[in-house]
């Protein structure tokens, strides 16, 4: 009995291996999310301190404390230490209270988009591994809603980790028609883009998530463009671009976390980019792998142009991720860079950091930790890095919209 067993496990067939061990892991990770996150399995956003509030919002702490006394404005939470704490929705409802009490500031305190201001569209690219897209892609989300942003995060990849940083787990949680592709799709079974939107727990981000289903559209796609179909050659780089202008007025910022790898969907977020964030980690086979990936790209913006479309891009940047500055092989690349593409490399770089990974491991960004999770110095130094790049792209968005 004992060896048939054996025998019977020896001799699995390997596709019913892979069907077997992905219902493991599914229900593995079912299981886990809903530890982390009872009674109802869905994350939920902390709350912010007077002090993080008065540092988001520029508003004095010792104003927010009189208005929470004179019991104007939105009424804080107290804590069992009697301390104020507010929800990202109530601190976005000071800033309008203020925005409108004081209209000459309005900007400082409400930052949308103003009338002749475009859509700024950031895809966040590189076909390399390992380069930080979606560590990258969601802490600067986060970070733009934590400061007033409106932001709409499309989950472009079929292994879908930014959904699943936002709790949306792709196999269990995003169905049938529920991806980008469904609003990309050539039949006549394509969706409005309004309708596979979702809000997200995280106050000011919206998600399109993405599961397996996303890799439908390169697979039809040079299909359509191999039996010549009418209009194929030239909707297909333009889909994307088209479908997002259907919700432009809704958003101030969208961000695109694309795959790894050079196909249709990348192509299609690059050409809807209004700014190219290329993450790159300063090793030196990452920096080739780059250099084929810059490759590949300038040949086939080359074919885009020839069919007579335009790029319109603000700005192109590289992010350096995963950065330690005390190895000197890094630091020997980073300058490489610096040398070769100057100040299109932001100065801020994104520093490896312990914090990052174990906030990763729990599907959270570093705005997301609480005091007490992970030493508070080790902490605060990854928090000022990721700050730097994030407030450099900012910088970026608000100088092609023309602020000062």
């Amino acid at each position: 009995m004992q060896t048939t067993l054996v025998s019977a496990q020896t001799f699995e067939d390997p596709a019913d291996k892979i069907v077997r061990h992905a219902a493991l892991l599914s229900d593995h990770l079912q299981a886990r999310r809903e530890q982390m996150y009872p009674p109802n399995a869905e994350k939920s956003l902390r709350y912010f301190m007077t002090h993080e509030v008065s540092k988001l919002t520029s508003i004095p702490e010792s104003t927010l404390k009189l208005m929470s006394n004179e019991g104007k404005g939105p009424a804080p939470a107290r804590l069992e230490n009697n301390h104020r704490a507010y929800t990202l929705a109530q601190i976005n409802d000071l800033r309008r209270l203020f925005a409108e009490q004081r209209p000459a500031e309005a900007l400082r305190f409400l930052p949308h988009r103003r009338e002749g201001e475009h859509l700024q569209i950031l895809a966040i690219a590189n076909f390399k591994g390992g380069s930080a897209k979606t560590t990258t892609s969601a802490h600067l989300a986060h970070y733009l809603a934590l400061h007033g942003y409106r932001v709409l995060a499309v989950d472009l990849d079929p292994q879908a980790s930014l959904s699943a940083m936002f709790g949306s787990q792709p196999e269990m949680d995003v169905h049938q028609n529920e991806t980008i592709y469904a609003a990309l799709r050539y039949d006549e079974d394509r969706r409005p883009i309004k309708e596979i939107i979702r809000p997200t727990y995280f106050t000011g981000i919206d998600l399109i998530p993405g599961n397996i289903e996303v890799m439908e559209y390169e697979h039809e796609t040079p299909r359509l463009l191999a039996e010549r179909r009418s209009g194929t050659q030239e909707i297909f780089f333009e889909r994307l671009r088209r479908v997002i202008a259907e919700v432009e007025d809704e958003y101030d910022i969208v961000i695109l976390d694309t795959p790894p790898s050079l196909g249709f969907l990348t192509l299609g977020a690059i050409y809807a980019a209004t700014g190219l964030l290329v993450t790159v980690h300063p090793a030196m086979l990452d920096v080739m792998s780059m250099n084929q990936f810059l490759l590949m790209m300038g040949d086939l913006i080359s074919v885009i142009r020839d069919a007579g479309a335009i790029l319109h891009h603000d700005f192109l940047h590289y992010v350096v991720t995963r950065h330690d500055p005390n190895d000197q092989s890094q630091v020997h690349v980073v300058s490489m860079l610096r040398h070769l593409f100057g100040e299109d490399v932001l100065v801020p770089t994104a520093i490896e950091s312990a914090a990052i990974e174990t906030a990763g491991l729990a599907k959270r960004t570093l705005y997301e930790l609480e005091s007490g999770n992970i030493a508070a110095a080790t902490v605060k130094r990854a928090r000022e890095s990721i700050d730097a790049v994030n407030e450099q792209i900012v910088s970026l968005i608000t100088a092609s919209w023309g602020r000062s």
